[in-house]
């Protein structure tokens, strides 16, 4: 059935793709709870994530059957009841600048991309002088999407690839690393997923791709985009990074018949 549509403006849906979540799915939704309809697509949850989420009100579908990030996401918008649809990660946060922007957007700029940046908080802190990496589109007119595609770091097919973007300026809420033991495990999972991507692409690896790439990264994020005044939090959150670069060109090599997209988030 039809949502209805909120006086003359469009509606928005909030789509979100959960694995193990219960931390910090409760904040994601709370910070999406304007939205006229909140979908989670669950990829297989053993702890208390699906229930969280329908306590909070969002419709909670469940494929545990996990094919890589572009299919979870492809199988979120055939649920999707509004004219507009944002992708929110369960460790992100919508403030409240950034919903009324969304807000505005969807009536102001129809037929338009939004594209929104990232303001990190890791290890406790949030990365207030680290400058932010190029937008990322996650706001679309929903009839526009066919399907995303890529098992990490996915992309749309769009109908009109040549609709018009336009940044948001409010930044979204990235609870990326919080804790140590936490970023060793997605260190594994982005790693693996990145390599298996790069083998589909017929891409090389080896350590001294994987040192050149890590260390590329670092002086990057850590000296040019000024995580190093942001001190330890700032230097951890470029080091995890660094990893993940260097290990995804190591195993490109060295596990290069075992990569698969099947590692969940």
């Amino acid at each position: 059935m039809p949502l209805p549509t909120r006086g003359t403006r469009p509606t928005l849906c909030v789509g979100i793709l959960t694995l193990n979540e219960e931390r910090r799915i409760k904040s994601c939704i709370q910070s999406a709870a304007f939205a006229d309809q909140i979908i989670v697509i669950d990829s297989g949850s053993t702890d208390r994530t699906a229930a969280l989420a329908e306590s909070l009100g969002a419709e909670v579908f469940h494929y545990p059957d996990w094919q890589g990030f572009g299919v979870q996401r492809t199988r979120l918008l055939q649920h999707c009841r509004c004219d507009y649809i944002f992708f929110l990660d369960a460790d992100e946060e919508i403030t409240p600048e950034l919903r009324t922007e969304l807000l505005r957007f969807i009536e102001q700029h129809p037929k338009t991309i939004g594209e929104i940046v990232w303001q990190q908080v890791a290890f406790g802190a949030p990365l207030r002088h680290m400058l932010a990496r190029g937008a990322l589109p996650r706001l679309f007119p929903a009839a526009e999407v066919v399907a995303f595609e890529g098992a990490v770091h996915e992309g749309p097919i769009m109908r009109n690839p040549r609709l018009p973007r336009r940044r948001l300026k409010s930044p979204l809420l990235h609870y990326s690393r919080e804790t140590i033991h936490d970023s060793l495990r997605k260190l594994t999972q982005y790693s693996m997923l990145g390599a298996a991507k790069r083998k589909e692409a017929g891409r090389r690896g080896g350590i001294w791709r994987g040192l050149g790439s890590g260390l590329a990264i670092f002086a990057r994020i850590y000296i040019f985009r000024l995580a190093l005044l942001d001190r330890g939090p700032g230097f951890l959150f470029s080091v995890f990074v660094a990893l993940e670069c260097f290990f995804r060109y190591v195993a490109l090599e060295y596990d290069r018949e075992h990569l698969s997209n099947d590692v969940k988030r």
